[in-house]
């Protein structure tokens, strides 16, 4: 089996999981989408309301400007993975709880694993946290940081806030495209090593 099929048929596995209350207040689990061979996957907190009606992870407001930026650094969606923390929306939007996000690792787990990704993008602080704990976004947004993760190896990895977070503050959004206009020449160097 190729990447892609390999990432499907897990991928079929996902949409069947109940390991959670999460799956019971959901329409629906929203695994991940893009290419199985990309070289930078984007990794959020967990799916909004937008996401978890489409089955397809940011695809409302923060999805359309996540879609402005990786046009900026001239990339499609096609040409990159974006996964999430958690696969079933939260009930409200609220923070996926510790035990919902332990459950979920091992999916995002396997993901990267089938990716192999030279690059893992965080999007927003649960996401930060799941990979470098300890961290505070506020210090190491736009920072590329080596770190080695039980069972994945040393990866790289690049803090953004969060996408909805330029949505309520207007000075985020220009922190935000500052921050992933560094992705480039991160990657460059990641695959320099």
């Amino acid at each position: 089996m190729n990447k892609k099929q390999t990432l499907e048929k897990l991928q079929k596995k996902m949409l069947a999981c109940k390991k959670c209350q999460l799956r019971n207040s959901c329409h629906q689990v929203v695994p991940g989408a893009g290419s199985a061979v990309a070289k930078i996957m984007f990794i959020g907190e967990g799916p909004g309301a937008k996401e978890d009606e489409l089955g397809k992870p940011f695809v409302g407001a923060s999805g359309k400007f996540l879609d402005e930026m990786l046009a900026i650094i001239k990339l499609k969606r096609g040409d990159i993975y974006i996964a999430n923390i958690v696969k079933c929306r939260p009930p409200s939007n609220r923070d996926p709880l510790p035990e919902e996000k332990e459950i979920c690792w091992n999916w995002l787990e396997q993901q990267i694993k089938i990716i192999r990704p030279k690059l893992i993008v965080t999007l927003g602080r649960h996401s930060m946290e799941s990979f470098l704990p300890g961290q505070k976004i506020s210090e190491c947004h736009g920072k590329a940081l080596r770190r080695e993760i039980p069972n994945l190896g040393k990866q790289v990895f690049f803090t953004l806030y969060h996408p909805a977070a330029a949505l309520y503050n207007g000075s985020m959004r220009e922190i935000l495209i500052k921050d992933f206009k560094k992705i480039p020449k991160v990657l460059e160097l990641v695959e320099k090593k």
